[in-house]
């Protein structure tokens, strides 16, 4: 959820960068002008619909925040949890025996 403050500043810059009065705004997002003040003035907690509509009517795009963990390929992480604590360990020796190879190699 996004807070008040938040909301305030990003649905007011979105409408004074669109060169928009809140009586405008009104009338293209079809949200009375009583109410853009009041999220505007952070008297109101809107829902994040409003203000997807509010910005999207000033032209302007709301990007979306990518959650913790979204689009990451999960296969590696698969096979590694389906080896014991053992083999993880093992692996890990053997991945930083091969960094330190490397690392080697490129100082000569």
């Amino acid at each position: 959820m996004i807070k008040r403050s938040a909301a305030a500043q990003l649905v007011r810059r979105a409408r004074r960068s669109a060169g928009l009065t809140q009586r405008a705004l009104a009338r293209r997002s079809r949200i009375p002008q009583p109410t853009i003040a009041a999220i505007e003035t952070g008297r109101q907690d809107p829902r994040f619909g409003t203000i997807a509509s509010l910005v999207v009517s000033c032209d302007r795009e709301l990007m979306a925040i990518p959650r913790p963990g979204q689009g990451v390929d999960r296969t590696q992480i698969r096979e590694l949890l389906r080896l014991t604590p053992g083999q993880r360990l093992r692996s890990a020796a053997q991945d930083a025996r091969g960094l330190e190879r490397l690392l080697r190699s490129t100082k000569r």
